[in-house]
Formats: C-alpha cells, sequence, structure tokens
C-alpha cells in the first residue's frame, strides 16, 4: 500500500490542486477577471495532460478524478452563462401547466401575475434579452428542466443541483459508449479522457450547465448501436439527440454512404435495394421519432414562435464567430454597414453545399468515416456561423476522439480568449483575441490536413489493394 502511495503521490498532489483549481474557478471567480480565468483555465489543461499522461493505464483512478472534478461544482451557481435562469423559468412553467413555447418571460413579469416562484429573480437573471425572445430549447431539454421543477421548484439552487447532476449522469453514459465504440474501432480507449477529463467539458458542461452533454451521450450512443447492426435503435437515439439540441440535424445526409454506398462492393442487386430500403427506414424513424417528441407542442403559432427564434441565431447574433466576421468586415468596407441579415440567409445554404459535397465525394462508408464526415460537417457549420458560443466546441470534441484530427482539442483551449468580452462594461467582443483564437485553430486544422494528405499520397512502393483498404477517418 506505501509503496501504491509512493507511486502515485505526484498523481495525487495533481488531482488536488485541481480540485482547488476547480473549486476556485466554481466558488471564488469573477467573470469580469480574465487574468485569474486564464490561468486556472491553462494550469487546469496542463495537469489534466499530466494526470492523463502518467495514469492512462489506471481507469479506476482517471474515472474517479473526473467525477470528483465534477462533484466541485455541485453547490455552485453557473458564474460564465445566464441561460441556466432560462432552463429553470421553462420548467417550473412547464410544471405549472404552461406551454414554455408559447409565452414571453418579460410578458409575464410585466403582468404581475407569473405563477411560479422566484420569477422576478429568474427573468433579472436571464437578463431582457433571453426574457424577451420565445424558448428554443427542444422537448428533451425541457424535460430535463422539468425534473428541476419538480425536486426544487421553490429553489434556485435546488434546480442547479438537479441539472448539474443529469449533465453529470449524461456524462458517465458518454465515458461508457464512448469506452466501448473505441474498442470497437480498435483505437486506444484512453481517447475517451481527452473529452471526460477535458477542464473546457467540465466547466462549460458540467459548471455552466449547457446540456450538449445529454445530446452528446445520445449521439455516442447511437453511433455505438449503429456500430453494432442496430441501425433502427440507432435511428430512435439520433432522434432524441436531435430532441436535446437541433444540431445533429446537420448530420443526417452524411449516413447516406453507410446505408446505400457500403453495398457498392457486392455484386448482388438485393444487397443494393435492401440499403436502400435501410437508409429509408433509418431517416423515416428519425424524423417520426422526432416529430413524436414535438408532437404535445405543436401548433401554429408554436411554429411560428419557434422559427422566428431560431432565425434570430442567423439574423441578428453575433459572437466569436471566424469567417463570417471577415466577410462582415468586408461588407462595412463595400457597403457601409452591417451586412448580417443577407450573410445571414446565404451562410447557411454554402454549409448545406458543403455537407452535400461531404455527403457524395467523401468516402463515409464505414463509422469510422462516418465520425470524420460529422467532425469535419459541424466544424464547417461553426466557421461559417454567425454566433459560435464556447459550449458549441462540445459537439467537435466529442467526436475528434475517434478520428485522426485533434484541433478540436487545441480549440477547447484557446476558446477561453473569446471570454475577453465579460472585460468590457457591455459585453464587446476584442476581435484581436478572436483573430488569436482562430489562428490557432486554423493552423492546427492545416497541419493536420498537410499531415493526412502526406501519409495517404501514394507512392510506387505501394500497392492497390492496400490503399483501397485504407480507412479514410
Amino acid at each position: 500500500m506505501f509503496s501504491q502511495w509512493k507511486h502515485k503521490r505526484f498523481s495525487i498532489f495533481l488531482i488536488v490542486t485541481s480540485l482547488l483549481f476547480y473549486g476556485s474557478f466554481a466558488y471564488q471567480l469573477e467573470h469580469t477577471d480574465f487574468i485569474k480565468m486564464i490561468g486556472l483555465w491553462s494550469a487546469l489543461f496542463f495537469i489534466s495532460y499530466k494526470i492523463i499522461q502518467l495514469n492512462s493505464s489506471d481507469w479506476k483512478l482517471l474515472i474517479t478524478t473526473s467525477l470528483l472534478f465534477r462533484v466541485v461544482f455541485l453547490f455552485a451557481i453557473p458564474n460564465l452563462s445566464q441561460d441556466f435562469y432560462r432552463f429553470i423559468w421553462d420548467g417550473r412553467m412547464f410544471l405549472e401547466g404552461f406551454n414554455p413555447y408559447l409565452s414571453l418571460p418579460e410578458t409575464w413579469i410585466t403582468q404581475g401575475n407569473t405563477p411560479i416562484a422566484q420569477a422576478q429573480e429568474l427573468y433579472n437573471g436571464m437578463g431582457e434579452l433571453n426574457g424577451s425572445h420565445y424558448t428554443n430549447y427542444p422537448p428533451i431539454s425541457q424535460l430535463c428542466y422539468l425534473i428541476a421543477a419538480l425536486f426544487a421548484g421553490k429553489s434556485i439552487l435546488g434546480s442547479v443541483i438537479i441539472l448539474r447532476i443529469l449533465i453529470i449522469l449524461a456524462d458517465i453514459g458518454i465515458f461508457f459508449f464512448g469506452r466501448k465504440l473505441l474498442q470497437s474501432f480498435n483505437l486506444p480507449e484512453k481517447r475517451i479522457f481527452w473529452y471526460i477529463l477535458n477542464p473546457f467539458i467540465i466547466i462549460e458542461l458540467t459548471g455552466n450547465l449547457h446540456f450538449e452533454t445529454v445530446m452528446i451521450f445520445f449521439i455516442i450512443w447511437s453511433l455505438y448501436l449503429l456500430q453494432k447492426g442496430y441501425w433502427y435503435w440507432a435511428a430512435v437515439i439520433l432522434a432524441l439527440s436531435v430532441s436535446v439540441k437541433l444540431i445533429p440535424l446537420l448530420f443526417l445526409p452524411l449516413f447516406f454512404q453507410k446505408f446505400v454506398l457500403a453495398t457498392q462492393n457486392s455484386s448482388k442487386i438485393s444487397d443494393k435495394v435492401l440499403g436502400l430500403l435501410k437508409l429509408i427506414g433509418f431517416y423515416s424513424i428519425v424524423i417520426s421519432t422526432f416529430f413524436i417528441v414535438f408532437l404535445p407542442f405543436l401548433s401554429t403559432e408554436f411554429l411560428a414562435n419557434y422559427s422566428k427564434t431560431i432565425a434570430l441565431w442567423f439574423q441578428s447574433f453575433e459572437f466569436n464567430a471566424s469567417i463570417y466576421f471577415i466577410i462582415r468586415w468586408i461588407g462595412y468596407q463595400i457597403v457601409g454597414w452591417n451586412i448580417i441579415e443577407t450573410a445571414g440567409k446565404i451562410l447557411p445554404l454554402i454549409v448545406i453545399l458543403l455537407l452535400l459535397t461531404l455527403t457524395f465525394l467523401r468516402n463515409n462508408q464505414n463509422t469510422p468515416q462516418l465520425i470524420t464526415g460529422m467532425l469535419l460537417g459541424i466544424c464547417s457549420y461553426y466557421f461559417l456561423s454567425t454566433t459560435v458560443h464556447p459550449w458549441y466546441i462540445s459537439v467537435p470534441l466529442s467526436l475528434c476522439i475517434f478520428t485522426r484530427y485533434k484541433f478540436p482539442i487545441v480549440w477547447s483551449f484557446v476558446v477561453i480568449f473569446s471570454y475577453t468580452a465579460y472585460l468590457h462594461p457591455d459585453f464587446k467582443e476584442n476581435l484581436w483575441m478572436v483573430a488569436l483564437e482562430y489562428l490557432f485553430v486554423f493552423g492546427v486544422l492545416s497541419i493536420e490536413i498537410f499531415k493526412k494528405f502526406q501519409s495517404t499520397r501514394p507512392t510506387v512502393h505501394q500497392n492497390s489493394s492496400r490503399d483501397s483498404a485504407h480507412f479514410d477517418n
């Protein structure tokens, strides 16, 4: 026992240090103190790297450590996001029998007859901007908010604790299915800890209560089922992920080759027909399950409110963008004003074109290739988006551990630069810091693409049969 302590004492020292740093981040950090924020952030990234490096084969230690880091935040009110106030509001309205999609918080506050506890405090917390827009969180997210309302309908801290427990449970599910998926790909299982022990994930999702965790859990579970051949259950689970956040809808075209072109080496017409029928069945199950989940809320008023809110993300909101900010600058030089309304209509069309290119021109026939296509697709969308909140990066980060690409890990670190916006009283972005963030992201991505091109370029010593068997993932 003494020898084991002697062997692990440095790792234990690192873990205890991280616990103290996470505690400082959760309970003592003011969001305007960027120097302290980036100091803690950088230290936690370095320590997490060392913990994984020193204990890559000690699963019990790494799993226990990841849980301890999350438990530190259990009683903390999020300090880098206000969204959780809206989550609590929606859940309590739902519990009282009101459809959260059909009313505005500001209307209830103005009328002064809000049927939920702590209404004014929740409204003040979410802010006037959030309170003046209809909710855009799909039904499975609303179910999580309802659970918080059921168990803590009169306490904001109690609701935060319940929401955080749900997120931690989802992370446990991501670990379970993510590890199994890595095993099925014959990839190192320790890769899962680049997600589970990533300080970005712990702080942004567990700490700041963003439900991308639940969405990612369903995505990873769905991919595992697909890899095992249970495509019908994979479709159901994928639909649930869309019912947490709509973003997985972008992945649907990419499944085409997995079902249809995977049979191209077969000479049997029946196999090709069966692949096409499976694809139709897959899409039908996803769409029908998604429709069933939304069915209790469907109405013309709901569709009008929901589409209006979604449109804001493309034509009104701007934050931490990359290519769009360059386009916006060019627009100012040419026409003299912000062209977000025009760009917000054109950029989604470009994203669709890129997704179709990935669908039909890139090899996505096996699951590793499919996941790489999903990673490139979601990153294309974010690179062209007008708004990229830090927690969005959790999706490409979760996918990259199954691929050769590591730039999302770098992105998860440098995204901290976007929080320099808190230094300005009116939450104004420092575009130089945003440029620095994406300089790192695009720089690492370019290096990885170049290395991949070099490694896959045929030489005179390679035979064609080996090339054809090579996984392009």
